[in-house]
C-alpha cells in the first residue's frame, strides 16, 4: 500500500464507523455486540443475539455493507426487566473485501456466526517458507 494513501484510508474507515453509528441511532431499543475475525480465506462476523428466534433474523448484503435485523420478544409476567427486548438493526461495514453473496450463517448459543469468502485471501508467507523447509 502506498504510504500516501494510509491517512486517506484511515479517515475513510473512521467515516464508515461514524456512518454505522449514526444509522444505528434510533434503529431500536438495543444493539447487539459485533466482532469481526480475519482468517486466511474467510472473514467472520460474530453477533450476540441471545433469545432471538432464527425466524426473526434478517440479513441483507449491499456492496460493502451488511445489515442484520431482528426482534427479541419480552417474556410475559416480568417483575423487573434489565435485558432489552424489541427490534434491532445493525449496519456493519466489511473490514475487508468479500466475494458477494458468499455468507454462510449459523446460530448457536445465542451467537450468530456469518462467514464470508474474502476477495483477496491472506497468504501466510512464513507458513509457506516453513513448509518448504520441512520438505
Amino acid at each position: 500500500m502506498d504510504r500516501m494513501n494510509e491517512p486517506v484510508l484511515a479517515r475513510l474507515q473512521h467515516l464508515m464507523t461514524l456512518r454505522e453509528e449514526v444509522e444505528t441511532l434510533g434503529a431500536g431499543p438495543w444493539t447487539p455486540a459485533a466482532d469481526w475475525a480475519d482468517g486466511d480465506a474467510h472473514l467472520t462476523l460474530y453477533l450476540d443475539v441471545p433469545g432471538i428466534d432464527p425466524e426473526r433474523l434478517e440479513m441483507h448484503e449491499d456492496g460493502g455493507l451488511l445489515t442484520v435485523a431482528g426482534e427479541r420478544a419480552a417474556p410475559q409476567g416480568l417483575l423487573s426487566a434489565e435485558r432489552p427486548a424489541g427490534v434491532f438493526r445493525r449496519v456493519l461495514s466489511f473490514p475487508r473485501e468479500v466475494l458477494p453473496q458468499t455468507g454462510e450463517a449459523q446460530l448457536a448459543g445465542g451467537v450468530l456466526t456469518v462467514r464470508f469468502q474474502k476477495k483477496h485471501p491472506t497468504i501466510d508467507v512464513r507458513a509457506d517458507v516453513q513448509d518448504m523447509r520441512d520438505r
